[in-house]
């Protein structure tokens, strides 16, 4: 269970800070949380400091009871979070095979990774000894990296924007990946998107909006308020033009 106590977040602009995110409280324990919003509300920001790739200003962030506030990317990556960036990272001289070999933390059977490439609907055939280069589309990274993190078995997985850069056949892959996650794989899925066809499959929805929780529960509680949000978003960009 991960536990956000009060969390806020300023950035410093000049001699001014802006705050970002709030006195966020929030309790994640579901299987497949979405965090959802308008563009700027805070949610990669949120996903960033749960990650640990940000350090809150303000608050405390539990896991399974543990204080992990303090802890860098790397020490909460023991702990069991495993973060997916909008843009996969390119690895130049590392195979498939190796790079999913580290994920997992030992040496992995040929037969296990192909298993594991086959779980996010690529051939281990014709990937398994491919470099992770700009060879592979973006559709191609986010599933290998997809398969990382079901390789590391991890307590919390985030992706951040999976949908972010790919083209529609991939998109419509990726929905089918996340959708065969949601029914296998062990631990919690977190996802940050605003694509409907994802926050389908959550079993709770978390809507950000101006850096606080606007609302949290199932898709027939949140979605409403969510459209609202957005159509009163368009109206304010309206009057600016």
């Amino acid at each position: 269970m991960l536990e956000l106590r009060n969390i806020s977040y300023e950035v410093e602009e000049g001699q001014e800070s802006r705050e970002i995110l709030k006195h966020i409280n929030l309790v994640i324990d579901d299987h497949f949380v979405a965090i959802t919003g308008p563009n700027g509300g805070g949610k990669s920001t949120l996903a960033k400091l749960i990650a640990g790739i940000l350090k809150p200003s303000e608050g405390q962030i539990l896991l399974d009871g543990v204080d992990i506030t303090g802890m860098d990317i790397t020490e909460r990556a023991r702990q069991g979070i495993s973060y997916a960036f909008q843009q996969p990272v390119h690895f130049k001289g590392l195979t498939v095979k190796d790079l999913i070999s580290l994920a997992a933390g030992r040496t992995m059977m040929v037969s296990e990774i192909c298993d594991v490439l086959s779980e996010v609907g690529l051939c281990a055939k014709e990937y398994i000894d491919r470099e992770i280069n700009g060879s592979l589309s973006g559709g191609e990274l986010k599933r290998i990296e997809i398969a990382m993190i079901t390789a590391r078995g991890t307590k919390l997985s985030i992706f951040d924007e999976p949908e972010a850069g790919i083209d529609l056949w991939s998109f419509k892959s990726l929905i089918r990946v996340f959708e065969k996650m949601r029914e296998e794989i062990n631990g919690t899925i977190l996802i940050i998107s605003h694509q409907e066809r994802i926050l389908n499959v959550a079993d709770k929805i978390v809507l950000v909006t101006d850096g606080t929780i606007a609302a949290v529960g199932s898709k027939e509680e949140v979605m409403p308020k969510l459209w609202l949000t957005e159509a009163a978003c368009r109206t304010l960009m309206e009057k600016a033009e």
